[in-house]
């Protein structure tokens, strides 16, 4: 039976997530609609027909705003245990389009380098990406290298609706009430702008939006982003000798300001930065994108302050109005709020290890829809899903990681069964 069980899940999760990712469901970070993109109500549409035809209880769908959510009801005798919910994002990164994508599967991985498109001559190499070789024996799920997968979220999607089909056509295996929550635009930083936490109803939850197998993470950047505007004077080179005030170099010397090595090319672990994002403009006018980034709040509100510093710097040297700065939060350290509950993570360690699974436990280094839900109220880390090399065109999913990230989900249920 339980042979039987593992295979259904791999089989189903594989044939959902490639149903899932033959949707384009790409936002966009220019929009100013909600969501971003209409087209990820085809995603949403498609969730809450099947949710419909598992036999889902309570389904939702904000069709003004593009969230799903849905019910799996308790099993027998665990109606009192806590409401615990399953989240993940449907669209898809701005970065690389997934119009048309052609995902196919490799099977029995060799370890070498895999030819993603022959006519075009891109080949994902093992040399740049040397991770590959921990697959080597299993079965990888490619793209044509003409657009990304998507696996980042849909293989979360798709492993949270073989989750609830499992659990609703097994009624032997014990779990608590189960809701689960798909939300769009994650990838443009408003995922949680309208995520409904009180319509939702879990104590607790975990986004499904990490990566390699194991993948468990509590804490992230608190993170700020910062516009730069520096306005300058235009005066004819010929005679600008003690007029002219060019932009552009003085939005170099801004740069120029900020420490070196406090730039994420030079950054990992826990280390925070400045990164300039883009840039934009002439003699007369510069407008500069930055974002700021560091897990350790006090660095943050240090490195925040400094930015402000160097404006203040430049317009004593060069006059005021020179440079302004508009600068905003955006999301904090989850880690604040998940110190209170640490169940969620020893739980899921624990069921990891029950699987066979290796728990790596690491800091984010960047956002996640949990970090802001877990700021609205419900506590709300993050676990893998099984894909690699998110946000191009090289990105792959294991069939085999899916497949124990389903599973894991399974078994975190069952932690919360009679807590």
């Amino acid at each position: 039976m339980v042979y039987k069980l593992r295979s259904e899940i791999m089989d189903k999760t594989i044939e959902n997530f490639l149903r899932y990712v033959k949707i384009d469901t790409q936002s966009s970070e220019e929009s100013t609609t909600i969501p971003s993109t209409m087209k990820q109500h085809d995603l949403a549409r498609q969730l809450v027909s099947e949710l419909e035809a598992m036999g889902a209880a309570e389904i939702t769908y904000d069709k003004e705003h593009c969230y799903v959510y849905a019910t799996i009801p308790a099993s027998a005798g665990c109606e009192k245990a806590p409401v615990l919910g399953f989240i993940s994002h449907m669209d898809t990164s701005p970065a690389v389009t997934d119009t048309n994508a052609n995902p196919r599967i490799v099977e029995n991985y060799d370890g070498k380098d895999i030819v993603l498109n022959a006519a075009e001559n891109i080949v994902m190499k093992v040399e740049d990406f040397p991770e590959l070789l921990h697959y080597m024996g299993q079965d990888l799920i490619v793209t044509d290298g003409t657009t990304l997968l998507g696996a980042d979220d849909k293989a979360g999607v798709a492993e949270i609706m073989t989750m609830a089909e499992t659990l609703l056509m097994h009624p032997e295996k014990k779990h608590g009430k189960i809701r689960i929550g798909f939300t769009p635009d994650e990838e443009v930083g408003a995922g949680a702008d309208h995520f409904d936490v009180k319509l939702f109803g879990a104590d607790y939850a975990y986004t499904v939006d990490g990566g390699a197998l194991g993948e468990l993470e509590y804490e992230n950047f608190n993170a700020a982003g910062a516009k730069l505007h520096v306005y300058g004077r235009s005066v004819h080179p010929g005679s600008a000798k003690g007029k002219m005030k060019n932009a552009i170099l003085i939005a170099q010397e801004f740069q120029s300001l900020l420490p070196v090595e406090q730039n994420p090319m030079y950054t990992e672990g826990y280390e925070g930065f400045f990164h300039l994002d883009a840039l934009q403009g002439n003699v007369e006018e510069v407008v500069a994108d930055y974002i700021i980034r560091d897990h350790d709040r006090r660095l943050f509100e240090e490195k925040k302050d400094l930015f402000s510093a160097c404006a203040d710097f430049l317009n004593r040297k060069y006059g005021a109005g020179t440079v302004v700065v508009d600068l905003k939060d955006s999301y904090y350290n989850m880690r604040e709020i998940m110190e209170q509950h640490m169940h969620l993570i020893n739980n899921a360690k624990a069921a990891m290890e029950e699987l066979g699974i290796e728990p790596k436990v690491s800091p984010i280094r960047g956002g996640t829809d949990g970090a802001r839900l877990s700021f609205m109220g419900l506590p709300c880390p993050n676990l893998c899903t099984g894909g690699e090399n998110y946000h191009g065109r090289y990105e792959y999913a294991c069939v085999q990681s899916m497949e124990k990230t389903t599973e894991l989900l399974i078994a975190i249920a069952a932690k919360y069964a009679n807590r």
